[in-house]
């Protein structure tokens, strides 16, 4: 059963459509014009209102208006002459569910109720399709939250091992062996900014690259930078969003190639290092670590345990691509092309 108002001027119709549709299974309520249906539509839920075209003072397109304008608004069928299709279509366009054509007899009010249950089906098909829709944004949101506060947690965690490597590496006196551990700091540290940048960011599932970067590169020349020896890094990156597992091997690898500059590139003192992450078309990003120093055939050859080797292989691996030297260049030139995705 459907609650249904049935608004028109013609107190003869009101009677007849009172009890045909209540016939046909309805509880009905009429109304004698428009301002008197908008009024008892505002008081009270209908499951439905019918409306009637020709009626004095507030016609049914005014009350159609009318009707759509009030919170959590009816379903309006609209009731039309036989010759009025084109009020019919200016019905629909303003927001009717769907129109009806007056006729004589009890056919009409059979198009009538056909015409409800229609227009009722579809409002009960759209509305669990909103609450569903409701339902998965909530359920994403809560997802987001939670991914958000374990990025934070993570975060904080790796920040806490890297701060232990630290103190561990501070307390040994073998130089190789500190050295191992710095580097395995500075490893941490590099996957820690990423959660930290997944946590503090809008988007739980990619990570603006430009920022991580320009954080990540900042920390590297913290690390190597000393008053004697300060370390000149610049880093030009395009606006780049990369998945959070992309974006973690992206930022090994940087730290790797940048940490291998500092200690190799400039044995004789200081000297800059340019970090570069540029589009190449759609779907592929261009890295470039540089710089002006000996180069891989220098005069101090590269040393340490080849871990940072190994890492550098392993994470070009993942994202399917491979760091390749530019020979021609005058000191060390080492670049990556990878798929953003």
């Amino acid at each position: 059963m459907a609650t249904v108002l049935y608004i028109d001027d013609d107190p003869g119709i009101r009677r007849l459509a009172a009890k045909a549709l209540a016939r046909r299974g309805h509880d009905v309520t009429v109304a004698e014009g428009g301002a008197e249906g908008v009024a008892l539509a505002a008081a009270d839920r209908f499951d439905i209102v019918a409306v009637d075209h020709y009626m004095p003072g507030m016609d049914g397109l005014e009350t159609l208006a009318a009707l759509r304008a009030l919170p959590d608004a009816p379903s309006v069928v609209y009731v039309t002459g036989s010759e009025e299709g084109r009020i019919a279509i200016a019905a629909l366009r303003a927001g009717a569910a769907d129109y009806v054509v007056k006729t004589v007899g009890e056919d009409f009010f059979d198009l009538l109720d056909a015409a409800f249950e229609q227009v009722i089906a579809r409002a009960t098909l759209e509305r669990g399709k909103a609450d569903a829709e409701a339902g998965l944004r909530a359920s994403n949101d809560r997802l987001e939250a939670l991914l958000s506060e374990v990025n934070h947690r993570v975060a904080n965690s790796l920040q806490i091992v890297s701060a232990m490597v630290r103190m561990q590496s501070n307390a040994l006196s073998d130089d190789s062996a500190r050295a191992a551990l710095e580097d395995t700091q500075r490893r941490i540290s590099a996957i820690a900014q990423v959660h930290r940048r997944l946590y503090t960011g809008g988007d739980v599932e990619s990570v603006d690259m430009r920022e991580y970067l320009s954080a990540l590169v900042d920390e590297l020349a913290q690390t190597w930078s000393s008053a004697d020896l300060p370390r000149d890094l610049k880093l030009v990156a395009d606006p780049i969003r990369l998945p959070t597992d992309r974006a973690v091997s992206l930022g090994v690898i940087v730290t790797e190639l940048v940490s291998n500059a500092c200690k190799y590139a400039y044995p004789a003192g200081s000297g800059e290092i340019r970090i570069a992450l540029q589009m190449e078309g759609k779907e592929l990003f261009l890295l470039a670590v540089e710089d002006d120093g000996v180069g891989l055939s220098g005069e101090i050859a590269p040393g340490g345990t080849g871990i940072g080797t190994k890492l550098i292989r392993a994470m070009a691996q993942s994202l399917q691509s491979i760091v390749e030297y530019d020979p021609g260049h005058r000191g060390t030139r080492a670049t990556l092309k990878a798929g953003v995705r």
